[in-house]
């Protein structure tokens, strides 16, 4: 198993990264969390992988974080959920916005990430309620740091605006959501993309 690798960048191209070992290069497939966070190319970096070895191919798979990790191998512990839906969740929200809609049995949020189902969704609601406290995973409606309502709205809204999933996350991790409405955070986050472009 190889379990983590340190490197240098040499491709960063949505979901694969290209890591360069001592001359080798490792094709590394890893969520959008993890793009994020990622340096300029030629650039040092260290992932942690899981290897997923099948009959007709061998996929790696890189994480940002130890937690992240986690809860891919919980997720693909789950029937009918393979590497690429997992990396399709990781993408598409956080483990703590995850965690939330487990919590919730928010089908809807869930199936809006391409590739799951409504019965996927409710697999997932079913089987990942006990594993995301196994994981560490919660979200607390009293831990306040984002309350569930105004965030999930958001959300939701800039999704039925048209935007991708992997692109809402983004929009809304650097926002301060905490004593804030749904359309206060929509308008930030709508002026932070603006601002970017």
């Amino acid at each position: 198993m190889i379990g983590s690798l340190r490197g240098r960048l040499s491709l960063k191209q949505p979901p694969t990264i290209l890591v360069e070992v001592g001359g080798i290069g490792y094709e590394v497939q890893a969520p959008m969390s993890t793009f994020y966070q990622l340096p300029e190319i030629a650039s040092e970096l260290s992932l942690y992988t899981h290897l997923i070895v099948r009959e007709d191919a061998r996929e790696l798979y890189g994480f940002a974080t130890l937690d992240e990790r986690a809860l891919f191998r919980s997720l693909i512990r789950i029937s009918g959920v393979g590497g690429r839906m997992a990396l399709s969740i990781l993408s598409g929200m956080s483990a703590d916005e995850f965690a939330e809609c487990v919590q919730r049995k928010d089908v809807a949020t869930l199936t809006r990430i391409p590739g799951v189902g409504k019965k996927t969704a409710e697999r997932l609601i079913v089987e990942m309620k006990d594993r995301l406290t196994e994981l560490g995973v919660t979200m607390s409606a009293e831990s306040g740091a984002r309350p569930a309502g105004a965030q999930h709205e958001a959300y939701s809204a800039l999704i039925a605006l048209g935007y991708r999933a992997p692109e809402v996350t983004k929009m809304l991790r650097d926002i301060e959501s905490a004593g804030r409405s749904a359309e206060d955070i929509i308008r930030l986050a709508l002026q932070t993309q603006t601002s970017e472009s």
